[in-house]
């Protein structure tokens, strides 16, 4: 069963295309956002900024709307249009007004907003607040707040419920309360009438004993979706983190459904923390990516170099690679004493052994228990061994990789 607060949360991953409002309603919620501006020019940018997909996915809560911008930093900026939502007794009005009138409730039930209701639901002078994490300190809005906007009206052309929403309801629960008050209505006006819903008595329903099949279970999804956006919260983690972290719950949720095997089952607090460093490749970090990086080797008692060597580990072949880069161990003197002369044949030089690695002053193999070898490089002056290349059974291959 879905809740009135369930209900009361929507998130849109795609908004219909193009920056213009289509309809009488969204051009109105624009012109309730221009009217506070003083500056044409942010308005042409955001809308701008609208029309070439800057906005992310969009959250709709009562009284607010939220998105993440981009604009010409690495990291989004937060953007909200904050409208006051209804109390209860201004709700009973509405929905009053609108059980009893047959065009306007027939006219919402087909997407479109009732004339009568523009005066009550639609912004009114100085209602609709924008707000932006942006440094942009001028009057409002900024062209993120204006691009958030115009992406909002084409929601609103779509569907209606959304400005409800913000006005404090989710569409169930209007539906639901729109039902019950004109089925009164309908009573009042025809009070001999039978009811349009008969009632099954008590008895004849727990008389039943033959329950229904249950239907087949669903397919699993082809593949994880995006996880909503999340409203910071000085209190709360950062968003972007929030972000990784429910992907990642999402697909490891995903990989549970279709095998019945938890495939991160066993993993220590350090593997677990490679494994999420490892989806970021160390060049090229994003301001986010860092952050995760300092985090994840602080909550490990790690250093950052610790943890970008143990991600190159698991990037070149997942926990067995992390293995061999921290363990050392004396292999049998088969496969490891065959190894030195191929390589020497194979043009590759005179590696040393030392337990169950093979090095020069700059390259190294290391063998793991599974029998791969696991080629690294180091700086000719220092041994700093980074991880390299791709495992192979034979060393010449794993070398050259």
């Amino acid at each position: 069963m879905i809740t009135a607060r369930d209900d009361r949360r929507r998130t849109f991953e795609t908004v219909p295309p193009g920056a213009e409002a289509q309809t009488w309603w969204g051009r109105a919620w624009v012109a309730a956002l221009e009217e506070r501006s003083q500056d044409a020019a942010r308005l042409g940018r955001g809308r701008a900024y609208a029309a070439e997909g800057h906005v992310d996915a969009v959250t709709i809560t009562p009284g607010r709307i939220v998105a993440y911008v981009r604009g010409s930093r690495v990291r989004p900026y937060r953007t909200e249009l904050a409208l006051p939502a209804f109390e209860d007794p201004e709700w009973r009005e509405v929905l009053e007004g609108v059980a009893a009138d047959p065009a306007a409730l027939a006219g919402l039930l087909e997407g479109e907003v009732p004339q009568s209701l523009a005066d009550t639901v639609l912004p009114g002078a100085g209602e609709l607040v924008p707000r932006c994490s942006c440094p942009d300190v001028g009057r409002p809005p900024c062209k993120h707040a204006a691009a958030l906007c115009y992406r909002a009206a084409r929601l609103l052309d779509e569907d209606p419920f959304v400005l409800l929403l913000l006005r404090g309801r989710g569409e169930r629960e209007l539906l639901a309360e729109l039902a019950r008050r004109s089925a009164a209505h309908a009573a009042r006006e025809r009070p001999d009438a039978a009811p349009a819903f008969p009632g099954v008595p008590a008895r004849a329903a727990l008389a039943r004993t033959v329950l229904s099949p249950l239907p087949a279970p669903q397919r699993a999804p082809g593949a994880v979706g995006l996880p909503p956006a999340y409203p910071s919260d000085p209190a709360a983690p950062d968003p972007l983190a929030l972000d990784q972290l429910a992907s990642d719950a999402a697909a490891r949720a995903l990989a549970l459904l279709r095998t019945g095997e938890d495939p991160l089952a066993g993993f220590t607090v350090w593997q677990d923390a490679v494994r999420l460093a490892s989806a970021h490749a160390t060049a090229g970090l994003t301001g986010a990516a860092r952050a995760l990086y300092r985090d994840l080797a602080r909550a490990t008692g790690r250093t950052t170099t610790d943890l970008a060597r143990g991600a190159a580990a698991w990037r070149q072949g997942g926990l067995a690679a992390l293995v061999v880069l921290e363990e050392a161990w004396d292999p049998p003197a088969g496969p490891f004493d065959r190894a030195r002369p191929a390589l020497v044949a194979a043009g590759c030089g005179s590696f040393r052994p030392d337990r169950n690695r093979l090095s020069t002053r700059s390259r190294q193999l290391r063998l793991g228990r599974q029998g791969l070898w696991y080629a690294y490089e180091s700086g000719s002056d220092e041994e700093d061994w980074w991880p390299t290349g791709t495992p192979s059974t034979d060393p010449v291959a794993a070398l050259r990789g």
